[in-house]
């Protein structure tokens, strides 16, 4: 698998920071799992990261700080502990583990003319779901109020700029306006990411929004 499409240095920063909405997280980690380039550049931010909170020096804490920690961990019920889901199918491990497993746990919802959707559980400050395109079919001409971030776990998918395939990230904003088209040969999987509602020119695409959070 060859990468084309990766992470900005703004998301991976973001990322590393922990500053991202919960749902760009979920896209990061999922495609770094499967970017040897993009897991080699965020380690590159975590390790500043670490060199420059060593840089900040000792701070002073009161007396019986740490005792009070401790005292507050020990009282804390304990975590059930649990083995790593191995991704067994297109969801890479990040994904398959938010999910709870690959497209047999998806539950869908049809929003049109083959293509379906299923909105996974996130913070409100961004919003992600999985889609559906079968080969072949277009997702209405839009454009976006904010950032969209899709990531490609099956198939692939081109607009009038480039096109995308497996571990391809597409990083869309305000300046971008498009028609992504499924790929002929097998159905398009993404994994997508949005921190506002897409802008659609078509009325029908608008008088749905509301009813498809999209």
């Amino acid at each position: 698998m060859t990468i084309r499409h990766h992470l900005s240095d703004q998301l991976l920063m973001g990322y590393a920071a922990g500053q991202l909405p919960e749902a760009f997280n979920l896209v990061v980690a999922t495609h770094v799992s499967l970017c040897d380039e993009c897991r080699a550049r965020l380690a590159s931010y975590d390790t500043l990261g670490g060199a420059l909170i060593e840089d900040q020096g000792n701070v002073e804490m009161a007396e019986a700080a740490l005792e009070a920690v401790m005292a507050r961990i020990e009282g804390m019920p304990q975590a059930t502990q649990r083995a790593p889901m191995q991704a067994s199918g297109i969801f890479p491990a990040p994904l398959a583990d938010y999910v709870g497993g690959d497209l047999s746990a998806v539950k869908w919802r049809s929003i049109g003319m083959g293509v379906k959707q299923a909105i996974l559980p996130t913070g409100n400050d961004a919003s992600a779901r999985l889609l559906y395109i079968p080969a072949g079919v277009a997702v209405p001409d839009h454009g976006h109020r904010g950032m969209e971030l899709t990531l490609v776990l099956q198939g692939a998918f081109a607009d009038a700029n480039d096109r995308f395939d497996r571990g391809d990230l597409e990083i869309a904003d305000e300046n971008l306006e498009h028609t992504p088209v499924a790929m002929a040969g097998q159905d398009c999987i993404c994994l997508a990411a949005t921190d506002a509602p897409l802008r659609f020119r078509k009325f029908l695409p608008r008088l749905a929004q509301p009813l498809f959070r999209i």
